[in-house]
Order: C-alpha cells, then structure tokens, then sequence
C-alpha cells in the first residue's frame, strides 16, 4: 500500500460525481497541475506551492470528468513543473514503476501512471508537452494518448509550453482511454470513423530503439502491415530527426521561460537536478533568434499532414527501450533521452494525436508501439484501436510471453 500511495501528491483530496453519466462507477486521479476548488497545485515544486494561492473553480477537464458520472479520487506527483520525461521528483520522491520495480515511471505524470498501473485509480489524467503521457504510459505499460493539440481545454492547466500543452489520459485498457476519450472529445462526434486505409512506417522512427527492443518491437510489424489494406515506409525527416528535436526544444524552453521566467527570476525557487539546468538554459533564448526552429516546426508540420492525409495512420515505437533504473545518470541516461524526445517530437511538432498501446520489451518490462493519425482523427484513432489493433496485438502478447 505504501508503494501505491507514493504515486500522490494528495490522496485525500476526493470529488464525487455531479451528474450520473457514462463513466459512472469510475475513478480518475489527476496529476497535481490541474485546478482544484480550495485548493493550490504544486506543480512538483515546494516553491510553488508556497507561493500560489488557492484555486477558485475546477479546471474544465475536471468539470467535464465529474458531470460523466466519474469520481476523482486524489492528486498524482510531477516532475517539477512538467519539465522533464523521467519522473523523478527530487522533492516529493519518484512514483514506483509497478511493472518494471526499480525502474523509473517515466514524466512528467509519472504518479498518474504510477497510480493506474498500480490498480489505485480506472484512469489517470495527465499532460503531454514533449511525451509526459505517452512516455510514463509505455514504461508502466498502459495504454495513453497525446491528443491533437487544443482537442481538449486546457482551461485550469499550469502551463509548461503552451503551443505544445495538451490534456492526455491513461488507463490498463483500450476501452476505458475510448470511454473517455468520448468523453473529452465531444466536438469530434461528427468525424469520419472507422478503419484507417493505410499503415506507414517510418525508418528513422525505428532505427532508435535500442537492440533488445529493435527484436522485441520487430516482431509486430507483419502484424501491423496487416491491420490496412495497404502499407508503406519512408523516411520521416530527411534532415535527420535531431534537427526536430532541437525545433522542439528551443520552441519549448522559449515558451517556458515567457510563462514562468518572472517566478523563478522573483522567488528563486529550488530545484532539482536537470531541472535548474533546463530553466538555466531556457533562461537565455532569445525568440527572435530561433527562427529557424520556428520554421521547422511549420516545415514538419506540412510534411507530417501530407503524409497521414486523412486517412492514414503512422506506427512507430512509443520509447526506445525499457525504462531506465532509478538514480542513473551519464551518456546512456542522456542518450536514451535524447532519443525518446525523438521519437516524441513529431506529434508536438505537429500537434497530431498519437496513442500507446503496451507490449512487452525485456527484462519482463513494457516498453510500446504507438499511432499517429491526422489532426482531430482522435476519436477515429481510438475506435480502430479497440476495434482492430489491440485485439491482435494483445495476442502477440501472450504469445511473447508465453515464448519467454
């Protein structure tokens, strides 16, 4: 139990249903950045908790949760201000990693997956800027979603990047992700659904796996080139996927700096490791002087939507490679770093939607395959998924594991 409650900001902070609806009977945990009536958010950070007041209504996505019948059971730890993809709190401690012990949940709402993954909460609701659901999500072997950006209100969010800020969610099962992703993206209801027509890979994507996974995730790709009529590989970024990661880090720290360079320039607020670092950094950027990231972002953008069109969905690997030990540091940490935000920046790039769905790496950890589909095919995305991916997927599984 200890272990389970580690993955809370506040457990006791408990809000019944306002009206009954279709996620009656649920609980959700929200990561500790949402607003709380009565209550003040601390973003990971004691500095920031001292600091601000408390909130005086629900964030949207909450108000929303509670009228569909779901209960909101407790407050999940952070990353301090949302600003890393590991999940290490050097204030509030790092949330377990029920599926892969000693390990690392993966950031920013690590306590959100800790707390599903560990059977605390039905689903969780986190944030997703750089990979914050979509990378603890596949580390705790859950199934997650980046939604297209501004699908769902981030009314009520601290926020990290806000052209990059999105409300995402997880949960053990595709159908409780669809649940509320009907939920949350009401104003999709007219969209086209159904199957998608072609499946792309590309090469770049999974050239960064590390080697055990390269076998692990290989295995999968027969079974995913038959889930379309057609599929096709190319080569995402020409250019080499650092020049989109770099993009998305200079937009990013940019941003960052404009919505809390005043705080940390006033309070002088304690941070942890990399933490500071990055606030340092971010702390230099000049808009005016990145301008070619700004570019790039409107480059890939347009290379990604001519892709995917309308009706083509993109398979990759969600990390590359199972979760890291805790307390690592030194050129592997950084390195498998590096390439997860690769693998992550392409959906921020291009604000699309993009879903995890578990499967097994090594070492007996998670690790995922993931989904990108064009702008507002959120709901189409996860309708395929429960009714055509997860099934066979999930029978490769337990034929992986049956194997082992």
């Amino acid at each position: 139990m200890e272990q389970r409650e580690h993955a809370y900001a506040n457990k006791h902070i408990v809000l019944e249903p306002t009206k009954a609806g279709s996620l009656s009977g649920k609980t959700f945990a929200v990561k500790d950045v949402f607003d709380i009536a009565g209550y003040v958010s601390s973003a990971g950070n004691p500095d920031w908790l001292r600091t601000h007041g408390p909130a005086a209504r629900h964030a949207a996505v909450i108000e929303r949760l509670l009228a569909a019948g779901a209960r909101l059971e407790g407050t999940t730890i952070t990353d301090e201000l949302m600003y890393s993809i590991n999940g290490e709190n050097a204030h509030y401690g790092t949330p377990p990693n029920p599926q892969a012990p000693g390990r690392i949940p993966g950031g920013s709402s690590s306590g959100s997956a800790s707390a599903v993954a560990a059977g605390s909460a039905d689903f969780a609701i986190g944030t997703d800027t750089g990979g914050s659901v979509r990378v603890p999500a596949a580390y705790c072997g859950l199934y997650g979603i980046r939604p297209t950006h501004g699908a769902v209100s981030t009314a009520g969010l601290i926020p990290l990047a806000p052209s990059f800020d999105t409300v995402g969610w997880m949960a053990r099962d595709i159908q409780t992700v669809l649940e509320v992703g009907r939920v949350l993206l009401e104003k999709q209801d007219g969209q086209k659904r159904g199957t998608f027509g072609r499946i792309m890979f590309a090469e770049d994507l999974w050239a960064l796996p590390d080697a055990h996974s390269k076998v692990a995730l290989s295995r999968y790709i027969p079974l995913l080139q038959s889930l379309a009529e057609n599929h096709e590989t190319t080569v995402l970024a020409p250019e080499g996927l650092p020049a989109w990661m770099d993009a998305f880090r200079h937009i990013q720290a940019i941003e960052v700096w404009r919505e809390h360079g005043d705080w940390v320039k006033r309070e002088r607020p304690s941070f942890g490791p990399g933490i500071a670092e990055r606030f340092a950094w971010a702390s230099t950027l000049k808009p005016e002087q990145h301008g070619a990231s700004y570019a790039k972002r409107e480059e890939v953008r347009g290379r990604l939507l001519g892709l995917l069109g309308t009706d083509t969905v993109m398979a990759m690997p969600t990390v590359p490679g199972i979760a890291p030990l805790l307390g690592l540091s030194g050129e592997d940490v950084e390195r498998r770093r590096v390439h997860a935000l690769q693998l992550s920046c392409a959906a921020g790039l291009a604000g699309l939607p993009q879903l995890t769905i578990p499967v097994p790496g090594g070492q007996g950890c998670p690790i995922g395959i993931s989904f990108i589909a064009g702008p507002g095919q959120d709901l189409r995305l996860l309708e395929w998924a429960a009714n055509a991916a997860d099934e066979p997927i999930g029978q490769m599984n337990a034929k992986g594991s049956e194997g082992r």
